[in-house]
């Protein structure tokens, strides 16, 4: 049997060493190596998303790979590809990183500097072990498979702009178009997606946050089931248990919901901690509510620069939401995008609350009226980020005959007045 292998190394010298030593293996297929942890991630997706048996058998983590650390790398392999053998690369040999290979996945470890002897029988062990996953996977085990949902998050500039309205109607515009939804509350102390679904709830993240193997049962038993449809992940009540999510914790936690459902949108709320960082960084979508005034922009880009500074995300690579919009405003879409440096939505949020407010005061945010301006530009919002599909009964426009909301196409803003000097240089 060949037995195919793809190596994930970041340092070039070490990639052909490895590659050297593998092509040297008997029955072996070495893959061309991956040079960080985001490329091998998808890359697998990929494969998996095509058949499982696309998959490779044995993938080779090097301690060095980045930007995610490989036991942490290796979890969220194992956890999001069950089938496949990992098997670390590392200098350490000591007991203790060896019992943190195992606890996080990996069915072996070899040391540098390699040797064929010991590469070619933890290679091999590797892959008699998938084999016989692979064999029995779809008997009926409780395991997750695939390649996995589609991660957005969701982060204020400040508090108060909006960003939990936004991460609620995105879940359901996604829910309702057909997909399975998980929206998970990761303003850890402060968070409020339950006080907008009117949920009375007893288990929150923090009881996943110290299993160190989610299952899906375990999965289950910490979701609330919402009349909406809407997997809910909520945050402790009690603000102070937030400490007990780590960004460890966090990163397990996320893959085993993008493992479960489609799509996973996650309210990081406006404070920054190593939870909802390292769900930040995961994403797919990393989405920055603004509103047009100063003081929000000044905080958006304070926002950008910490998670570039912290190298959670590049300012590129951060998709901004203008909320409270007006056409006649000073401070237009154009300018944020200049100041903050992101990409701008194509989508922006008209200033009404008076449509929200009743729907706020009684917990009743799912039950907003499908005639609301915000809830249809925020349904907008989520075709534009492509979370959701649109299905057979839904007319040329993108509604739903059953209409809850309308997905369509977003309506582009328009450049505008940038205003006053005074302002324009204040927002800077």
């Amino acid at each position: 049997m060949t037995t195919r292998i793809l190596p994930a190394v970041g340092d070039p010298d070490a990639a052909r060493s490895v590659t050297t030593l593998l092509s040297q293996l008997p029955d072996a297929e070495p893959g061309a190596p991956v040079g960080d942890s985001t490329q091998l991630i998808d890359t697998l997706a990929r494969l998996a998303g095509e058949s499982l048996d696309e998959l490779p058998e044995v993938v080779l983590v090097h301690e060095r790979i980045g930007p995610v650390p490989a036991l942490e790398l290796i979890r969220e392999v194992s956890l999001r590809f069950p089938a496949i053998g990992v098997v670390l690369i590392t200098a350490d040999a000591s007991p203790g990183l060896f019992a943190a290979a195992m606890e996080s996945g990996a069915r072996g470890l070899v040391t540098l500097p390699l040797s064929y002897e010991e590469l070619v029988n933890r290679v091999q062990s590797a892959a008699q072990w998938s084999v016989g996953v692979r064999r029995h996977l779809g008997t009926g085990g409780d395991v997750f498979t695939g390649p996995g949902g589609t991660v957005v998050t969701v982060s204020g500039a400040k508090g108060g702009v909006g960003a939990t309205v936004t991460a609620v109607q995105l879940a359901l515009a996604s829910q309702a178009s057909g997909r399975t939804v998980a929206l998970v509350d990761m303003d850890l102390q402060a968070g409020d997606i339950a006080s907008y679904l009117d949920v009375q709830f007893r288990r929150s993240i923090v009881d996943l946050a110290a299993i160190t193997d989610i299952s899906p049962r375990v999965l289950s038993d910490a979701v609330f089931s919402h009349s909406s449809g809407l997997a809910l992940l909520l945050a402790p009540g009690e603000g102070e248990r937030g400490e007990e999510v780590s960004d460890r914790s966090a990163r397990q936690i996320v893959s085993a919901l993008r493992s479960r459902y489609e799509v996973v949108v996650i309210d990081c709320g406006s404070q920054l901690q190593g939870a909802n960082a390292a769900a930040i960084e995961m994403a797919d979508t990393a989405l920055l509510v603004t509103t047009p005034d100063v003081i929000a922009v000044r905080g958006a880009k304070r926002t950008v620069r910490m998670w570039d500074r912290l190298q959670i995300r590049k300012a590129e690579e951060t998709l901004t939401l203008v909320n409270r919009f007006i056409r006649n405003t000073e401070i237009q879409p154009a300018l944020i995008e200049k100041i903050t440096g992101t990409r701008m939505a194509n989508t922006a949020v008209p200033a009404n609350f008076k449509e929200l407010q009743g729907a706020v005061d009684a917990g009743r945010m799912h039950e907003l009226d499908a005639k609301s301006t915000v809830k249809q530009a925020l349904w907008g919002l989520a075709g534009e980020l492509g979370i959701v599909k649109v299905p057979e009964n839904a007319d040329k426009r993108g509604k739903f005959k059953n209409d809850r909301g309308s997905i369509g196409r977003p309506r582009r803003w328009r450049d505008g007045d940038t205003g006053g000097r005074a302002t324009t240089e204040e927002a800077r």
